[in-house]
């Protein structure tokens, strides 16, 4: 039997991947900017810092039982608050990646914060040791978008 990708999977491949890198070739394609790490970082941190962590905070928000059960392996109802909290975190972080398309300086910050944010979170991951499939997940996605930002930041402003 074939098991179908998860939707976290997919959600995860499409704004850490698919969406920035199409972002990267059509800028360069249609706007004939150069390629190199100015614009990787640009389009890396808008969807894969911007859009997932705004798009996890609205769903920790709305659905905190799914990061409860999912991710934390946590049953109690009673730590929906905290992942709720979490999820307002999200948002904002979020919100500092995808403004940060239109100021570089803020997309020093957000590829700082968010790849901390996901460096630390990756860590944690390896830590814990990963149980399930969307522990795995978000281990590996946590872990290449921290490299990655770290990778950014040192070839855009050091």
């Amino acid at each position: 039997m074939i098991r179908k990708p998860s939707l976290y999977l997919i959600n995860v491949l499409v704004v850490m991947l698919i969406l920035p890198v199409a972002s990267v070739v059509t800028e360069c394609i249609k706007h004939t900017s150069i390629f190199g790490w100015p614009l990787i970082g640009k389009w890396f941190v808008f969807w894969a810092i911007g859009v997932r962590l705004l798009t996890a905070g609205i769903r920790q928000v709305a659905k905190p039982s799914f990061t409860a059960r999912e991710i934390f392996h946590i049953s109690n109802e009673e730590s929906f608050v905290i992942v709720k909290e979490l999820g307002y975190a999200n948002i904002c972080m979020g919100a500092i990646g995808i403004l940060s398309i239109f100021s570089s300086a803020w997309c020093l910050l957000a590829a700082f914060g968010g790849g901390l944010y996901f460096g630390l979170a990756g860590l944690q991951h390896m830590i814990k040791k990963p149980v399930s499939a969307n522990e795995r997940i978000a281990l590996v996605s946590d872990v290449l978008i921290s490299l990655l930002m770290a990778r950014y930041l040192l070839f855009t402003y050091l």
